[in-house]
């Protein structure tokens, strides 16, 4: 198996002179409940964190492990999160893009670059690329994976301790069999994604209200 060189685009940009680097990456586009979530990360020049790759291949433990050294190391960190409300006005799509925007704009740091995990913001005022898989190839986008990740699963926890027969805390609000099921028994809650299958088919049920 071949390595993967994950600072290949850093170093690329470094060589031309450019220094500050933003990498961008969401999570929570397929779930049925809840917030997209998008992190931007400009991490110090020649930064290296032996591991580090995208969440999805990471455990819940090493996720909260390079969440720390990330938020203590990293020159800047911006969160920016789109309700299911504005998922349902706008579209998954645009919202993702919506909270992309805003997180770059939001960095303490601006970027003279910026990596995007596949998708393309055709209006962002600085250059940026797009690169397919991102999160495994770039170090500046598997560290913002990251950050993001940790951030919606905390935010699905919480959220777990409110509906607790939905299972969030281990479901993340992806459309698993035993969510499904929820849905099905008990009704939707405010926080589901009215647009999204299997939600709006039970649109014509009451919300759960549990006290």
């Amino acid at each position: 198996m071949d390595v993967i060189d994950n600072r290949k685009y850093e170093k690329s940009l470094n060589s031309k002179g450019i220094k500050l680097i933003a990498g961008v990456d969401e999570v929570g586009r397929g779930p049925l409940v809840g917030p997209v979530v998008v992190a931007s990360v400009i991490l110090p020049v020649g930064y290296t964190l032996e591991g580090l790759t995208d969440s999805k291949k990471l455990t819940p433990k090493k996720r909260d492990y390079f969440y720390d050294i990330i938020m203590r190391d990293a020159l800047s960190v911006s969160i920016s999160m789109k309700s299911e409300k504005v998922i349902d006005e706008v579209n998954i799509y645009e919202a993702t893009k919506l909270a992309m925007y805003e997180s770059i704009e939001n960095l303490s740091i601006k970027p003279e670059h910026v990596l995007i995990d596949a998708m393309k913001l055709e209006k962002l005022n600085v250059p940026s690329t797009s690169i397919i898989k991102g999160d495994l190839k770039s170090i500046t986008i598997s560290a913002a994976s990251v950050i993001a990740k940790v951030t919606r699963d905390r935010l699905m926890s919480e959220l777990d301790k409110k509906y607790p027969e939905y299972g969030f805390k281990t479901n993340q609000g992806y459309p698993t069999k035993k969510h499904k099921e929820a849905i099905a028994k008990y009704g939707i809650i405010p926080e589901h994604r009215k647009t999204f299958k299997p939600v709006c088919d039970n649109l014509d049920r009451l919300y759960k209200d549990i006290k």
